[in-house]
């Protein structure tokens, strides 16, 4: 399973660092989550956490499966969010979307 990533940076950055910054987002998630090939089927997983349990669901209300794949989720995001955008970032700042590939 594949994925393709969109950030989303402001408007008028150059592609080229658009694409930079892009691939550092990719690095950063597959670095945190231990390889490349994890980053789809984790988020997948993760994708089905939040349907089951909403965007900041209890840790109590979830298996330890769950709760693993949630914070392993969290903080690779976080990561990449932080090498991308800095660690100080405001949340109307920048973002990302990842759209499974079939």
């Amino acid at each position: 399973m594949t994925y393709s990533l969109k950030l989303f940076v402001p408007e008028g950055s150059a592609p080229a660092k658009r694409e930079a910054a892009e691939r550092l987002f990719r690095q950063s998630l597959a670095a945190s989550l231990g390889d490349s090939t994890l980053v789809a089927p984790v988020y997948t997983a993760y994708l089905v956490i939040v349907g089951q349990h909403g965007e900041t669901p209890d840790p109590e209300a979830l298996t330890v499966e769950e709760r693993t794949v949630l914070e392993h989720w969290q903080q690779a995001e976080g990561a990449a969010l932080a090498a991308v955008f800095g660690p100080h970032r405001n949340l109307d700042e920048g973002g990302y979307e990842i759209r499974l590939d079939p």
